[in-house]
Parts: C-alpha cells; sequence; structure tokens
C-alpha cells in the first residue's frame, strides 16, 4: 500500500468505523497484528525503545531506523513509523531515512528534547519541509504534545486546534493531539477540520465511540506492548511457582 492509499484509508471511514491502528514493537508482534486481520501498523518510539533497552526518548536515531526496518519487512501491510521529532535531521535527510525503512508514514511531534513545546510556526514549516521532500509518498501524522505540556492559554484543546490548524495547511495528513481525553474529541475535530489520531487507553471508549466523537484513528502508543508485559509477568510467576 502506498502513502496515497492509506491518505484514502483516513478519508474513507464511517464515524462508527475508525481505522485502529495496532502499535508493534518488534517483528514478532508485528506478524501477530497482521496475521489478525489488521491493514494497517504504527510503530510506537516508546514501545520500541522498551524493547531495545533504552528509556522513553532515548532510543539512538541508528537503533530507531534499524527496528522500524525489520517491522516492515516482517509484514505485507504498511508500516508509519513514529520517529519522536525527528533526531535533529534535516527534513531532506528525515525523509530519505525513512523511506529507505519502507515505511509509508511517519508521526513527528512537536515537543523538544530540552522540553516543553516547540513553536508551532517553526514545527509548521518543518512539516511542510517533510512533505515536500517526500513528494506525497509518505502520510504525515503531526503529533502535537498540548495535552502533555504545559498549555500556553490553559486550555489544551484551544492550543491543539491551533496548532493543529497550521500542521494541516503546512501538509500534514492527520492531527495526533497525544492524551485529548474522549470528551475533547468532538471539539477538536470541528475544530482542526481534518483526520483526528485518537491515543486509546485502558477505561476509554471502544473504537466505535471514539469514532462517533470525531476520532479518525485509533493508536495505542506502547499500551499493547505493556498489556503484553503483564501477560509475561503473570507467565513467570506461574513458572516460579510451578
Amino acid at each position: 500500500m502506498t502513502a496515497g492509499a492509506l491518505r484514502a484509508l483516513h478519508r474513507d471511514r464511517a464515524a462508527e468505523d475508525p481505522l485502529v491502528v495496532p502499535g508493534p514493537w518488534d517483528a514478532a508482534s508485528a506478524r501477530v497484528f497482521e496475521e489478525a486481520g489488521f491493514a494497517t501498523l504504527a510503530t510506537p518510539s516508546a514501545g520500541i525503545a522498551a524493547a531495545l533497552g533504552h528509556a522513553d526518548g532515548q532510543t539512538p536515531a541508528e537503533e530507531m531506523f534499524a527496528a522500524v526496518a525489520r517491522i516492515v519487512r516482517a509484514v505485507s501491510v504498511p508500516v508509519t513509523a513514529d520517529l519522536e521529532d525527528g533526531y535533529g535531521l534535516s527534513p531532506r535527510e528525515l525523509v530519505a531515512r525513512v523511506l529507505e525503512t519502507g515505511a509509508v508514514g511517519v508521526n513527528l511531534e512537536d515537543s523538544v528534547r530540552s522540553g516543553g513545546l516547540g513553536d508551532p510556526r517553526a514545527q509548521a514549516d518543518r512539516l511542510a519541509q517533510v512533505r515536500e521532500a517526500a513528494g506525497g509518498e509518505l502520510f504525515v501524522n503531526a503529533r502535537t504534545d498540548t495535552y502533555l505540556a504545559a498549555s500556553a492559554s490553559g486550555d489544551p484543546a484551544a492550543d491543539a486546534i491551533e496548532r493543529g490548524r497550521l500542521y494541516v495547511a503546512a501538509g500534514a495528513d492527520c492531527v495526533y493531539p497525544i492524551a485529548a481525553p474522549a470528551s475533547d474529541l468532538p471539539r477538536l475535530s470541528a475544530g482542526i477540520g481534518a483526520p483526528l489520531n485518537f491515543l486509546s487507553r485502558p477505561g476509554g471508549p471502544s473504537a466505535a465511540d471514539a469514532g462517533r466523537l470525531g476520532a479518525t484513528r485509533i493508536t495505542f502508543g506502547h499500551g499493547l506492548l505493556l498489556r503484553t508485559l503483564h501477560g509475561v509477568a503473570d507467565l513467570a510467576r506461574e513458572l516460579r511457582t510451578a
């Protein structure tokens, strides 16, 4: 599947049928999700970091690109890659590295490594350069961290809408206000006016309910890895008492 086909998957969604996109952390988990019938996968940077023994946000770029490439090779469905803030690479180099992995999409956040949110216009310019360098070959998911960082206005939804509009105007295909509560989805969807990525967490709405509230795409961050590790912990306890 090409980036264009992936865009079509996001556009042609019924409200009650958002695109559910699991996040594999290695080749084995990617194969399991593909075999279950999912149409596309999205690597979570935190999940890959944990699988490689790094703290979230501390994975060296070389290791992250190598992990994404292994996942892409393991499956036949399209894969998008969470590459955090882009590791300081120029837009052209970043695009080249992503395309080398075989991924058809990229997730880029607007937090900065020194802490807090980056300038939204600078991020929009960067996204525009990524889109130009990719020539339509990458699906661009623009993550905004207004719900994680201190909100400039005291209203993280308003800040997410302002940033999201800038990012869409710059060429982003989807906006990801990570950690937004489900109750904000109608406002975010109406305000941004583009496909909206919702982070699913335990105790949250079902995919269908999130879709009816305005989500176009459902992802899980590293939540699926954490659920798997709970199962491994149960297995470990069972082995200890066998």
